[in-house]
């Protein structure tokens, strides 16, 4: 499959770097062609300016401004999300992409009076979401998980249908020991290489 890696966290060193780089190569290794987006090395500007706004409805004219980052979703059949659950949510660079890159005309159709929005992204049949959580399981999932179902339900939505998902969370990552990154680094291994 082609996978496409959207990575998101501002920090060289952290934990999520270490799982970026166990997916990238746990993906490599089953055989898929990986790309890799790193949206804070790359300087992605998560915030829609004015003209884009004006813009976002405009068949063409919206994908210019991302126009690689929405060829990347055009390009890949599988999309795997690394990145750090802030606020039991996405962080802002990530929901930026969102808003920017999964555009009208691309990534669904319009919906009119007679017809609801329409998925586009029917050649996405696997969605992964590889995160860490500073809350327990049981907070996150008190709380609605608004991330999780961000890209499990609304994004997939877009997807092909009977799209397979995968969710992947290491909780309690503020008092987490070497050993339980360790298990989890593991899981995301032994899970990702039979997605």
């Amino acid at each position: 499959m082609k996978a496409l890696v959207i990575y998101c966290h501002p920090c060289a060193e952290s934990f999520n770097a270490a799982i970026r780089n166990k997916v990238t190569s746990t993906l490599e290794k089953a055989g898929h062609e990986v790309r890799l987006r790193d949206l804070y090395e790359e300087g992605f500007e998560p915030a829609m300016g004015a003209d884009e706004r004006r813009r976002y409805h405009d068949e063409g004219d919206n994908v210019v401004p991302v126009e690689s980052y929405v060829a990347d979703i055009c390009w890949c059949d599988m999309l795997v999300f690394v990145y750090p659950t802030w606020w039991f949510g996405l962080p802002a660079m990530l929901k930026g992409w969102f808003d920017r890159v999964w555009v009208p005309h691309v990534t669904f159709g319009m919906p009119t009076e007679d017809k609801g929005m329409r998925p586009l992204m029917q050649h996405i049949r696997k969605i992964a979401v590889v995160t860490t959580c500073g809350a327990s399981w049981a907070v996150s999932k008190w709380v609605g998980e608004p991330g999780r179902k961000t890209i499990m339900r609304g994004m997939r939505a877009l997807c092909a249908p009977g799209c397979k998902t995968l969710y992947l969370a290491h909780y309690k990552m503020d008092t987490s020991t070497p050993e339980s990154r360790s298990r989890y680094l593991n899981l995301v291994a032994r899970k990702l290489s039979c997605f």
